[in-house]
């Protein structure tokens, strides 16, 4: 088997047969042009399960999990290929299983300059506003990022709080968090509680508090 001739026509019927795109194509062959180095010795390619395994610890050597778990996916797609066309007899990928733990990443934080610029924009929003509409949009705009910043809920849980949620004359927040669980939040600041009221005073609220 003449694997770059076989790399060649896999590509090919990727393009044509499966539409997939050209960036798309260009990793397929970058990845499999990475094996084919680590596997040929001159004319002879070793696609045995020994060398697939060292293959994939030196993947995990030089690249980020993400990327391993991307290279080793272009591998398998090419030898479910080859066994589909009957080039090769039986598919070594199907003796490697393969497990990933990526590392969870933190979430990305605000500066404070970041989020006083913020707000001090959503503040002149409001004295620029002129109609009823861009004065109302101004005064929730502002509510909603106070609150995100005093309170450090998730703009999803943010978006979610009803009306029936606020209790502004004690100045909490009740949200309803991932599977369904309840907590209260305590507003501990006065000026966030002001943007709130002023805000609620600016329309008929709904069910859904931020409109």
């Amino acid at each position: 088997m003449d694997i770059r001739n076989e790399v060649s026509a896999y590509l090919h019927f990727c393009e044509h047969h499966k539409k997939l795109s050209h960036l798309s194509i260009k990793a397929y062959n970058i990845d499999l042009q990475q094996f084919i180095s680590y596997s040929c010795n001159g004319a002879d390619m070793d696609i045995s399960k020994t060398t697939l395994l060292g293959y994939i610890q030196e993947l995990h050597r030089k690249h980020p999990p993400k990327t391993v778990k991307r290279k080793i996916a272009s591998l398998r797609a090419f030898f479910n290929y080859l066994e589909f066309e009957e080039i090769i007899e039986s598919n070594p990928m199907r003796k490697i299983k393969t497990r990933f733990q990526e590392p969870k990443q933190l979430p990305k934080t605000i500066s404070l300059r970041n989020i006083a610029q913020l707000l001090t924009t959503a503040s002149k929003e409001q004295d620029a506003a002129t109609t009823e509409y861009s004065v109302f949009v101004a005064l929730r705009d502002s509510a909603m990022l106070e609150t995100l910043f005093a309170t450090g809920i998730r703009i999803s849980e943010l978006c979610s709080i009803k009306n029936t949620d606020m209790n502004l004359d004690e100045g909490t927040i009740r949200i309803m968090g991932k599977g369904a669980k309840e907590r209260i939040i305590q507003i501990g600041n006065a000026e966030v509680i002001a943007a709130l009221l002023k805000y609620k005073n600016s329309n008929i609220i709904q069910s859904d508090f931020f409109l």
